[in-house]
């Protein structure tokens, strides 16, 4: 079965990573000898998977990179985003200037293996544990889209995956499911004024890139821009970024002008009660269960790591981690929720929206 996709992009930036030609004929078969990796069973229409051109590792992944102080950041601005991670005092930025080219990182924090997986056509970034049945392994960018969403592979496996699924769509591995490790995706300004101390990612990652320049032209801001075919719900602004929550296959989003005049929203959705906390800056939302639902949560921020207060006198920071008060050591449990454009999450999950 082939799907030819031929693609006329003369102008735009991404041909600077991607091509020299200006014009690229693409044909994606589920099956020949020449892409020995893609496999035919696929648990997503394959009709629907598209080549966006650079190939299996043409957009170069990174493995165990350098690492430098946030003092020495100073091409990033206050405004540009950054996925944040933190491991006990080992904390970490991945900035979007660096992974709007490599869309991947593979990193160790301590005793955690975590992929830092970031698509620039959906805005969503989501951590995955690259321990997968049992066996550490390494991500890389296949060169294929579903719903113009990433779709990276396993390097032991080849098996390709969807990163908005967060599973395995096709290959050896066909139907597992990533266990994800929670990423806070916020400013510059913020991050560092939460973490101090934070490092982040070396521009010296050994590839020549022009870090800082944004290589898809305006598509961030145009609604009406889109590279690859994806379903459209106009419910919200297409690019609107908001954060989802997913519950199989049911996600509900939130939207920051929820939160500019209350900081913080409580809500249910399928079953569980949520806390929703945030400002213009950065929103997270932490799932209620056992004794943490008899909790009473008002939001604290002043531009430091304490996010929310309880009426038992915890201080929580954005991830979920109680830092001081008689719950010191628990961490409220964050679900599957990221930030993304809006249009990404009605691609793949029956949406709803929250209405205060």
């Amino acid at each position: 079965m082939k799907k030819v996709l031929l693609i006329t992009m003369s102008s735009m930036a991404l041909l600077v990573s991607c091509s020299s030609s200006g014009t690229q004929e693409t044909i994606i078969d589920a099956g020949t000898d020449d892409q020995p990796a893609v496999f035919t069973e696929w648990s997503i229409p394959v009709a629907d998977v598209f080549d966006g051109g650079p190939g299996r590792d043409g957009i170069p992944a990174l493995e165990n990179p350098g690492l430098t102080n946030s003092d020495n950041a100073s091409i990033l601005r206050d405004t540009d985003l950054v996925l944040g991670y933190k491991n006990g005092d080992d904390i970490r930025a991945y900035q979007h200037i660096v992974l709007d080219w490599h869309e991947i990182v593979n990193d160790n924090i301590g005793d955690v293996s975590l992929a830092v997986t970031y698509c620039p056509l959906t805005g969503t970034g989501i951590g995955w544990n690259r321990v997968v049945n049992g066996s550490e392994t390494t991500f890389g960018v296949s060169g294929l889209l579903y719903n113009t969403n990433l779709i990276p592979f396993d390097r032991a496996t080849s098996s390709n995956w969807s990163q908005i699924l967060n599973e395995a769509v096709n290959g050896e591995l066909l139907g597992e499911r990533a266990d994800l490790i929670q990423l806070v995706e916020t400013d510059w300004k913020t991050w560092r004024t939460m973490y101090p101390d934070t490092k982040i990612l070396s521009l010296n990652t050994g590839f020549s890139r022009t870090y800082g320049v944004y290589p898809y032209v305006d598509y961030r801001t145009n609604n009406n821009f889109f590279i690859f075919p994806v379903p459209l719900d106009s419910r919200l602004p297409a690019k609107e970024r908001v954060l989802g929550i997913v519950d199989g296959d049911k996600a509900k989003v939130y939207r920051f002008e929820d939160l500019i005049a209350e900081q913080l929203v409580t809500d249910t959705f399928n079953g569980v009660n949520y806390v929703v906390v945030g400002n213009e800056n950065f929103m997270m939302s932490y799932g209620l269960k056992g004794d943490h639902e008899s909790l009473q949560f008002s939001y604290v921020y002043n531009d430091s790591e304490e996010v929310l207060e309880d009426n038992e006198g915890n201080l929580w920071n954005i991830f979920g981690e109680a830092i001081s008060g008689p719950r010191v050591g628990e961490t409220l449990n964050t679900g599957k929720a990221f930030m993304g454009y809006w249009f990404s999450f009605p691609a793949f999950y029956t949406t709803d929206i929250y209405n205060n």
